[in-house]
């Protein structure tokens, strides 16, 4: 709608002045209607929605103050303008905490009153542009829409739905490129807390002297250059979640603060005195082994646990082979139309390349591929021919050990879980069984090996005998 085209409502006991206003801002186009008392005016409101409303505090009977409170709860959208003449001023002041717009003294003038009310119009215009905009976000981060039917990426979705709507603090373990990110949209649009502000952070790209500022501000005259006071992160995201990204890169000195708002969300700007109390959520993610970290005193262990609340695995797209095909078609489909060329899709042998290739930079490696494939290739079909040489070399790790199929068949599952178990002993063996090398060696997270290591009864520090067991 319009500014010119809005609807707006004035409420004033005064004839004098409710025809002054109707008058000046007819002339500016606006549809105007007017009610004498604040009962009349209550019930217009609730005949039909406006898009702004005009009304004198002091009215007899029901009062502005009351007008207001019952837009603030049922048409939050309306924007409120309090009338009020100069002895009222500090009853302004509190209506504008209530909720209201802003304030005009009486006698109203009139250029205020026409600035006054495009700024109330185009206040309204963005709030709504923003309710629009979290709903879409709602809808693109619901897990409807996000791409992945494997066993491993549907638990993770699983553990998602039952943290969402807490308030809990939350750890997303993964490897670079994984979608930490994207797990953090997901529990935050799916959460009680979707329509507040979602603030990440991303502790390794911000200088260790600037990250402090960064997070929690600063008063003005804090420090050389310090003009102005900001307003920190911590403070942005009150009412919402706040993401800290890389958190294994934080400072020492710095997770101490952390840990401090962990336990009291409370904490003071740099260079103030005042405690200042924030509601949010933390979410926190890392690439790394913080269990192993805290082993090597690089890593608070009360910070670690006070994070460790709610950990979410984030599987390495290595283990999820069948969301393969998936990503491929998204990507592709989603490159397509970015870039404005014909829908491609991979030739049956390409796709068998990608499936057994082992994608150390996870997603974002595929998705970058993908659009390089929409950008390069010049047919409807992605050939062998185009992919980059690294995908077209077989990789070593695929012919370490071959398996003969016997005429009564194979058991597929037991033949690659002792695939695995074999490659980790030989990982083991070689590292002379210090698993945070042994896993460095196979590409995984110490955490994930561990895991493999148990669920194969892989005992630590015996090496145990082979396995006899018939793959049939």
């Amino acid at each position: 709608m319009e500014q010119g085209n809005a609807n707006i409502l004035v409420i004033d006991d005064v004839l004098s002045v409710r025809q002054s206003l109707q008058e000046i801002l007819g002339a500016e186009g606006y549809e105007v209607e007017t009610a004498a008392d604040g009962e009349s005016g209550l019930q217009r409101v609730k005949d039909q929605p406006f898009d702004l409303v005009l009304t004198d505090l002091a009215l007899p009977g029901l009062g502005g103050m009351d007008i207001l409170k019952y837009l603030v709860r049922h048409q939050p959208e309306c924007s409120c303008i309090i009338i009020t003449g100069y002895g009222t001023i500090q009853n302004s002041v509190a209506a504008m905490r209530l909720g209201a717009f802003d304030y005009l003294c009486k006698p109203v003038d009139p250029q205020e009153l026409r600035l006054v009310v495009s700024r109330a119009l185009e206040h309204r215009r963005l709030k709504r542009e923003n309710l629009q905009l979290k709903k879409q976000l709602h809808k693109r981060y619901g897990f409807a829409n996000i791409v992945g039917n494997s066993d491993a990426i549907t638990q993770v979705f699983e553990l998602i739905k039952k943290v969402a709507d807490t308030d809990s603090t939350v750890l997303v373990l993964g490897e670079s490129g994984t979608g930490k990110e994207l797990i953090n949209r997901a529990i935050h649009y799916n959460s009680l807390r979707r329509e507040g502000p979602l603030i990440p952070v991303n502790c390794a790209a911000i200088p260790e002297e600037l990250l402090e500022s960064e997070l929690f501000g600063h008063e003005r005259g804090a420090f050389t250059h310090a003009v102005r006071t900001r307003i920190g992160r911590f403070e942005q995201a009150s009412g919402g979640t706040i993401f800290l990204d890389e958190i294994a890169d934080m400072s020492p000195s710095l997770q101490v603060k952390i840990l401090r708002v962990l336990q009291d969300r409370s904490f003071e700007r740099i260079g103030g005195v005042k405690t200042i109390k924030v509601d949010i959520r933390v979410i926190a993610a890392t690439n790394q082994d913080l269990e192993e970290m805290v082993r090597r005193g690089r890593f608070r262990e009360d910070l670690y646990y006070r994070l460790n609340v709610i950990p979410i695995r984030v599987p390495p797209l290595r283990e999820r082979v069948a969301d393969i095909p998936l990503l491929v078609q998204h990507f592709l489909h989603e490159f397509s139309r970015k870039k404005k060329k014909p829908n491609k899709r991979l030739c049956p042998e390409a796709m068998d390349l990608l499936l057994s290739y082992s994608w150390p930079g996870n997603i974002r490696e595929l998705e970058n591929l993908m659009e390089r494939m929409v950008i390069l290739s010049e047919g409807d079909e992605i050939q062998v021919s185009e992919l980059p040489e690294r995908f077209r070399s077989k990789p070593a790790a695929a012919t370490a050990k071959s398996q003969e199929i016997p005429d009564q068949g194979i058991h597929l599952t037991a033949a690659v879980q002792e695939f695995e178990r074999d490659l980790i002993l030989k990982a083991l063996d070689k590292s002379n069984w210090v698993k945070s090398r042994a896993a460095q060696l196979l590409n995984l997270n110490r955490t994930t090996l561990l895991e493999k290591m148990k669920k194969q009864n892989i005992m630590s520090g015996i090496n145990p005998a082979p396995s006899t067991r018939n793959f049939i």
